[in-house]
């Protein structure tokens, strides 16, 4: 048993002395503040780009919001998430001191580009006699896809734009290229003063395996929930 007294030692001067173990905790908290909020702000963004290309659908008269958006969609979706990244602290937010909403707005934004296309897709999976429906009964485009389709649509995508939220946990680890001190940096930075090559690391990779299972879990009781609804 000594090689485990000697493991249990290395922890405690890995994580214990001088606090470090706070390092971890604040880096946990930015990583879940990155990524909620990121979140949130893709969701916003996917739902008005994807009303957008719907109501552009044969209708000239708004086909240059279709152009501004498939430019939005193709560059998003065809750049790294770093250089994205990167390019919005040292560029466009190049006074920013605080590292941590730049990420989350970056992170939003390439999140909004596939939730796009997620509740797109939902929303034309939607019978077309319920936009038909809505007009029948005196409501506008607009209303009609707001109280009408939007909500079904919502309901169906549900579980992808949980997925999305799990892809979001992951893609923020890179934010630490941004003087972020989220899980990962801090997992770094201990590795970095202690010297301790193996349990930092190992340590941020059970946190972020720990924190997709249980998102998984809940995802898989909000999908039984959905289906025993649908009956």
């Amino acid at each position: 048993m000594a090689w485990f007294e000697k493991w249990l030692d290395t922890l405690y001067n890995t994580f214990i002395v001088s606090d470090r173990y706070m390092t971890l905790i604040d880096g946990f908290s930015k990583t879940l503040q990155i990524t909620f909020g990121a979140l949130i702000i893709g969701v916003i963004l996917g739902t008005i780009v994807a009303i957008i290309k719907v109501f552009c659908e044969g209708n000239s008269k708004l086909k240059i919001f279709d152009i501004l958006c498939n430019i939005y969609l193709t560059v998003i979706r065809g750049t790294p998430v770093v250089v994205q990244l990167l390019i919005m602290f040292f560029i466009v937010f190049v006074t920013a001191d605080d590292g941590t909403w730049v990420a989350t707005l970056t992170f939003g934004i390439n999140s909004g580009a596939y939730v796009a296309e997620t509740i797109r897709s939902g929303i034309l999976a939607i019978d077309k006699g319920q936009t038909e429906a809505g007009r029948s009964l005196g409501f506008s485009a607009t209303k009609t896809m707001w109280l009408i389709i939007l909500p079904q649509a919502i309901k169906n995508i549900l579980p992808a734009i949980g997925n999305e939220m799990i892809a979001l946990l992951k893609e923020t680890s890179v934010a630490g290229y941004v003087a972020v001190v989220d899980l990962t940096k801090a997992g770094n930075q201990i590795k970095n003063t202690t010297y301790d090559q193996i349990n930092p690391i190992l340590l941020v990779a059970v946190v972020y395996l720990a924190m997709v299972l249980i998102l998984t879990k809940l995802l898989n009781i909000l999908e039984r929930r959905l289906r025993k609804s649908e009956r």
